[in-house]
């Protein structure tokens, strides 16, 4: 059977998944049958799945991007700080 762009039929049987999922009575996959606390349960599995794939810094990785971090921020106080000592200056010398 030839399919066409976006079809969603399967190639075996040439019907649509959702009526073939029907057919075999499953209502929403792992979610269909458990109830609130199957869910969480599922949910911090997930979780703690996703948190294995991560790639945590190394020690000196993390204080370099510490360190970079804080002097950006102390950089942007003391910019924020003269333009603001400037504008207070601007407005009194317009309004005395």
């Amino acid at each position: 059977m030839t399919a066409a762009p976006g079809s969603t039929a399967t190639p075996e049987s040439g019907r649509p998944e959702d009526e073939v999922a029907a057919q075999k009575g499953r209502r929403g996959g792992k979610r269909g049958k458990k109830g609130p606390l199957g869910r969480l349960a599922l949910f911090y599995r997930q979780i703690v799945a996703e948190l294995r794939k991560v790639v945590w810094p190394t020690r000196s990785q993390l204080t370099t991007y510490t360190t970079v971090v804080i002097v950006f921020v102390v950089i942007m106080i003391g910019l924020v700080t003269v333009i603001d000592w400037g504008f207070s200056e601007a407005v009194k010398y317009v309004f005395g």
